[in-house]
């Protein structure tokens, strides 16, 4: 048993499980030559709306042009600023220039790694002016207009998102969900007083369904959810050329279609997605166990009332990072940092003029995560496996907890 690896994700037991199911769809292409469009992807379009608890939903070609039409459809011109997190990946930003907008920052909260609301209040009314006629929030540094915010569901957590509506609401900004990692996460809105899908929160949402993702096509996908149906009618546009039909553009567009097989194997895995993020809450449960019983509670991910996570990643935060990756290598078992740069501090942004200590918490937060084995097949034996090697290390190096420390100066 010690001997055997745990890979950080394993890819391949969905799909031994789904064999038949999946290899049916591609046949079914071959016979029909449905690849492009067609009722296959109108099919998943209404599953997924409905899973999500949205009038309509849109297949496209990728999270990041989930984002990008998400901005674009919702009246984010260029010129625009966007407000997001620095701690995700970089198709969140990608898709902001992508629409002709730029992408500024906010710090995100201690715990929850998610976008915190006070930071962007304390944006909006510090570092933005209000036009007194128009009623426009400019960015003082940038001189420009302040029009959208994205926060992140991070790792499968639920951003605090009535805080930010409020706020959206006050100063007239659009707000798009960058749902990527969080397919059928839940947040209860004290707002409307009931449970809400990731998706279905903002005015629109952006998915992605790379395959590592809780639902993952065999390929590229991704997907806009959203109950405004313009915003629906604008994205349909923009992934086809602009076109409101054949042959007549409205309006220059993009090649960004959801393939029509990609879309079966998601309509086949959608039906096993809610099993499937059962059990990774229940792993999550397990680790919590194991760490909590060798009084270690500061290691699991922290879970807010008014939360149901899907737990896309697990990911802890310990000091001496790099020495205890070796160590979890040494034990042949799986891990992944999710991310070690900031995106203020990637060179790509260098233009920007960010520097270090601009987003002290992500920075922060950066050099500390790692992240746990995480899949719906994951066993007992195998996290406690997992739990006892990075308990050994911190036993034997009489690492502290980096998260005491952390509340101590917070």
């Amino acid at each position: 048993m010690e001997s055997h690896s745990i890979p950080f994700l394993d890819l391949v037991a969905p799909h031994r499980e789904l064999r038949k199911e999946l290899a049916a769809v591609f046949e079914n292409a071959l016979d029909t030559a449905g690849f492009i469009g067609g009722g296959v992807v109108a099919d998943f379009e209404q599953e997924f709306g409905r899973f999500c608890g949205t009038r309509n939903c849109v297949g496209v070609g990728s999270g990041t042009d989930a984002v990008r039409f998400a901005l674009i459809a919702g009246g984010v011109k260029p010129g625009d600023v966007v407000v997001t997190v620095p701690n995700t990946f970089i198709a969140t930003t990608e898709a902001i220039t992508q629409a002709g907008a730029t992408p500024d920052f906010v710090d995100v909260d201690e715990r929850t790694y998610n976008m915190d609301p006070q930071k962007l209040r304390h944006y909006l009314q510090v570092h933005c002016n209000v036009d007194g006629t128009t009623g426009r929030v400019y960015n003082k540094r940038l001189s420009r207009p302040v029009t959208a915010v994205v926060p992140v569901h991070l790792y499968g957590q639920p951003a605090d998102m009535d805080p930010i509506l409020d706020l959206a609401e006050r100063f007239g900004l659009l707000v798009v969900e960058d749902a990527c990692q969080a397919h059928g996460a839940e947040y209860f809105s004290r707002r409307a007083n009931a449970w809400k899908k990731a998706g279905a929160i903002g005015k629109a949402a952006a998915f992605s369904f790379y395959p590592g993702k809780n639902l993952g096509a065999c390929g590229e996908a991704g997907a806009v959810t959203t109950n405004d149906d313009e915003v629906a009618r604008t994205v349909r546009m923009l992934r086809d050329h602009g076109q409101s039909r054949k042959y007549y553009h409205d309006m220059e567009g993009y090649n960004a279609r959801l393939d029509a097989i990609q879309a079966a194997i998601l309509r086949v895995k959608l039906g096993h997605l809610p099993r499937w993020n059962e059990q990774r809450r229940q792993a999550a449960a397990r680790y919590r166990e194991l760490f909590g019983s060798a009084d270690r509670s500061e290691f699991p991910p922290y879970h807010p009332d008014g939360s149901k996570p899907v737990y896309h990643l697990y990911v802890v935060r310990v000091p001496e990072r790099e020495s205890l990756l070796r160590r979890l290598a040494d034990a042949k078992i799986g891990t992944g940092i999710h991310y070690p740069i900031p995106l203020h501090l990637q060179k790509a942004y260098s233009t920007f003029s960010y520097k270090l200590g601009d987003f002290p918490v992500a920075e922060r937060l950066a050099s500390e995560i790692v992240s746990l084995p995480m899949f719906p097949e994951l066993s007992a034996d195998q996290q406690e496996r997992v739990v006892k090697t990075i308990l050994s290390f911190v036993d034997e190096r009489g690492v502290q907890s980096v998260l005491s420390a952390s509340s101590a100066t917070t």
